[in-house]
């Protein structure tokens, strides 16, 4: 999916491209591939000038090559972005191309990205650059725009988490779990620190890029703020997520903690259950003696005599047990 993105009376709209004749009607300052075909990227080459390389997509590309200005002036960026999905949280490569000597547009440039799927990040500025006017002006707004909203969507699942643990931590701290409730916070919990570590990771790859852009002398002044602005706003989630880590880890101890309660009622029944039965197998092994005599055929009462003797040493220490409290 090819779009493109122009500017008219401050604001950002959007063209959906179907034919490279469709190109030169526009303007744009942004344009979005998505899962592009192999068509659509020769529209790009053919038009702008631009080959996308073969490895812009590449997962496994090393991280020290992820950011780069070629000598036509092009920069590379390769960000990472997060999908905040509770069924598949995962991250987005796309691969950005500031063209700012473009040819159809020199005075604001070209910014290209492309990436595999759709991306929330894309879709909130989207929705922001066509209710405000005025908000983007040129392809290094654009990108500065997508970094921001990155770092704001990451604070917008920062909360997310503070509110999904509280339950969590809600049903834990009310005592009484049991296993089939440790099982889903166990599962629950480990779910949170896996969009909790994604998170970081993702801040952390939004601000080497924004850096990027600072040590790449692109931006004007007001421009260069906005970024160190950026630079702030991602510090101040670096606390969050550390927090967020650490009751992580107390809520997951104490879930264990009382699963280990748990095991350990049901090791204590049959400890109990085993003391107070070693009186009882002592008589019946002393009347399973070979005696001379048998208790049993020489005295009418021994078989009923040996089995009350049986239960009154049994009830004697589970009586004992009760008085001292280890049977609750």
């Amino acid at each position: 999916m090819l779009n493109i993105f122009s500017l008219a009376n401050g604001r950002l709209f959007q063209e959906e491209i179907e034919s490279l004749e469709e190109l030169s009607k526009f303007q744009p300052i942004w344009v979005d591939l998505e899962s592009p075909s192999l068509e659509e990227k020769r529209w790009v080459k053919q038009y702008y000038g631009l080959s996308i390389p073969e490895d812009a997509m590449d997962e496994d590309i090393e991280e020290s090559a992820r950011f780069y200005k070629e000598d036509n002036g092009e920069l590379h960026i390769r960000s990472d972005f997060l999908i905040a999905d509770d069924a598949e949280p995962r991250t987005v490569r796309v691969a950005f191309i500031l063209n700012l000597d473009n040819q159809a547009l020199k005075s604001r440039g070209v910014l290209f990205s492309i990436h595999d799927e759709d991306v929330p990040v894309f879709r909130l500025l989207r929705m922001r650059a066509r209710r405000a006017p005025g908000l983007i002006e040129d392809a290094k707004e654009v990108l500065l725009k997508l970094f921001d909203a990155d770092a704001e969507y990451s604070a917008d699942t920062l909360e997310g988490i503070y509110d999904e643990l509280e339950k969590v931590s809600n049903k834990v701290l009310a005592g009484d779990v049991t296993d089939a409730m440790a099982g889903e916070v166990l599962g629950a919990i480990a779910l949170h620190e896996d969009m909790n570590g994604r998170i970081r990771r993702n801040v952390m790859d939004t601000r080497r890029a924004v850096s990027f852009m600072m040590r790449s002398k692109m931006l004007n002044g007001e421009q260069f703020e906005e970024a160190r602005q950026i630079l702030r706003d991602i510090d101040s989630l670096d606390s969050h997520t550390a927090f967020l880590f650490d009751k992580i880890n107390f809520l997951m101890d104490a879930t264990v903690g009382f699963i280990n309660i748990n095991q350990n009622k049901i090791i204590k029944i049959f400890s109990v259950a085993s003391v107070a039965l070693l009186p009882p197998t002592l008589i019946a092994s002393i009347y399973g003696m070979n005696f001379k005599f048998m208790p049993e055929l020489d005295w009418a009462l021994g078989y009923p005599y040996a089995l009350a003797l049986m239960v009154a040493s049994a009830l004697v220490p589970m009586w004992y047990f009760r008085k001292r409290g280890w049977l609750k």
